[in-house]
């Protein structure tokens, strides 16, 4: 009987070892091939005789000085019922002045759109291909020197190589590019085959209600489809990901979703000296102590996050290749570590900020009514409709009042593969560039206009070729933003080339298709 039980324990033992062994080797084999960016690099792409830029130092000054002009109109969004109107009507007359080619050319078409917003349509020679869209926004958040900023925020002021000011990271310097490419273009008499259309919000700071919103309702009421767009939102990161060897460029296939919710508790008011055993705020404050002590669920590898990595996974060292080529086995441990920091943390799950707190009116009275207003980024396996109640449940009483005040859900995830247009087409931009780099899908944690045109297209994309080194994350919508004077330069050349490269009419097969098909011949 004993030799019975030992031998089938020996025949457990023997199937876990040889499980363990084929699950090491199958990870292992992954480890050392996996590299999904090889991709479109190595195939046959069609020839569009793309012109060349090379700035000189005449232009250098040129278009430094209409950059520093722009940073130093301070185009303010202050609230959803206050912006800097003034600054709006003469960043308008800037833009013309500018840029005359662009806005005197035959090629393009320009319009107003809700007295502040730019709508371009650059007309193609070859109208049977389908139109893009390349977005940017004109308004900036508020800045105030007092917060400690090493030169005035409008200043534009230059030091060591870097100009400084609200608006050179977000979004000045996109919108700026991308015009300043096109005039560029147009003036060594290039003529698209592919027709585009450029888009410059006024209000995008504030959720883009006016100017985004209705330059879609322009293009929906032409009866305009887009084969993509793109918008700001994530930049180069260099030295930002630990343990990462080199540059990575990482291109926002989505957005997480939002959503404002309302806790309130009312009691009947009364005087300090007789206090109750609850009052409304130390019921408001336990419920809101229970959402901070049991965050969302994670959800790692449920968006494109998990892509993001897997793209990465060859520029990691070990051990960590060895986990991030195979987040089949190790995605449980890498989320765990993931939601440690704050930054990453944002990708792996909801995350949830209590931003208000509101309650009490007298130092002797015992308050009414307390309010807390709760703040979600939604990751895109979730709902509004599910992270509300999942908030319902967590508070758990019924004192506790919880209210939807506004939200949206998650943005649909664009395509990344190899038939991905706007995907590949920015990806070879970059790296033709910048061909050290490594371009990776990712979520955007933030929100751009592009979330108002998802009835134009289901592809939209958001990248900035912005340089951002470790420190930088901060200058974002933080004190002491700025741009070199060199990584603004070579975002005028990536628009150059972006706006040529989608030219082509269709994406070339993949290197590995190709590969397959002759493989069958022998």
């Amino acid at each position: 009987k004993k030799k019975k039980i030992f031998k089938f324990l020996k025949i457990i033992i023997s199937s876990l070892l040889i499980t363990v062994l084929l699950l090491f080797t199958i990870a292992a084999i992954r480890t050392l091939s996996l590299d999904v960016n090889a991709g479109l690099q190595l195939a046959h792409w069609e020839k569009t005789n793309n012109k060349s830029l090379v700035i000189d130092h005449h232009q250098r000054e040129e278009l430094l000085a209409n950059f520093k002009e722009a940073i130093r109109i301070p185009t303010v969004s202050f609230s959803n019922t206050e912006s800097n109107t003034t600054a709006l009507h003469e960043f308008d007359r800037f833009l013309r002045k500018a840029f005359p080619t662009v806005f005197s050319s035959s090629l393009v078409h320009h319009e107003l759109v809700a007295n502040y917003s730019h709508l371009f349509w650059v007309k193609g020679s070859q109208p049977e291909l389908v139109p893009y869209m390349l977005l940017a926004h004109i308004d900036v958040v508020p800045a105030s020197e007092s917060d400690g900023w090493e030169a005035p925020p409008f200043s534009a002021k230059e030091i060591d190589g870097f100009i400084y000011g609200r608006g050179t990271i977000d979004d000045k310097n996109n919108l700026m590019g991308i015009l300043q490419a096109l005039e560029y273009l147009l003036l060594k008499g290039y003529a698209p085959r592919r027709g585009f259309y450029i888009g410059l919000g006024h209000d995008e700071e504030i959720s883009g209600l006016n100017g985004a919103t209705n330059i879609v309702r322009i293009l929906k009421q032409r009866g305009v489809q887009l084969l993509f767009v793109m918008d700001e939102c994530l930049p180069i990161l260099d030295g930002i990901i630990p343990a990462i060897e080199g540059p990575a460029a990482l291109i926002g296939l989505s957005e997480k979703g939002q959503a404002v919710i309302k806790l309130s508790v009312s009691v009947a008011p009364g005087h300090s000296s007789m206090p109750p055993r609850e009052t409304s705020i130390g019921i408001l404050a336990t419920a809101v102590k229970r959402l901070e002590d049991n965050p969302m669920p994670r959800l790692f590898g449920y968006g494109p996050e998990g892509d993001t990595f897997e793209h990465l996974a060859h520029k990691f060292s070990l051990p960590l290749k060895f986990i991030m080529s195979n987040l089949w086995l190790f995605s449980p441990l890498l989320s765990r570590i993931l939601e440690r920091k704050p930054v990453s943390n944002a990708f792996v799950r909801t995350t949830t900020a209590v931003t208000f707190f509101n309650a009490g009116v007298k130092i002797n009275v015992i308050p009414s009514l307390a309010e807390a207003y709760v703040n979600l980024r939604i990751h895109s396996a979730q709902s509004v409709q599910e992270v509300l109640d999942i908030i319902k449940d967590t508070v758990g009483d019924q004192r506790v009042k919880v209210e939807l005040v506004n939200g949206f859900d998650p943005l649909p995830i664009s395509g990344a593969d190899d038939k991905a247009f706007g995907f590949q087409i920015i990806k070879k931009t970059v790296l033709d560039l910048f061909p050290t780099v490594t371009v990776a899908p990712a979520i955007c944690i933030g929100n751009t206009d592009s979330r108002h045109f998802v009835d134009l297209t289901k592809n939209i994309y958001r990248f900035s070729p912005a340089w951002f080194k470790p420190g930088d994350l901060e200058r974002f919508h933080g004190i002491n933003e700025r741009i070199s004077t060199k990584n603004y330069e070579e975002m005028i050349v990536f628009y150059f080339n972006l706006i040529q490269n989608c030219d082509i009419r269709k994406l070339p097969e993949p290197h590995t298709t190709l590969k397959s098909k002759v493989e069958q011949l022998y």
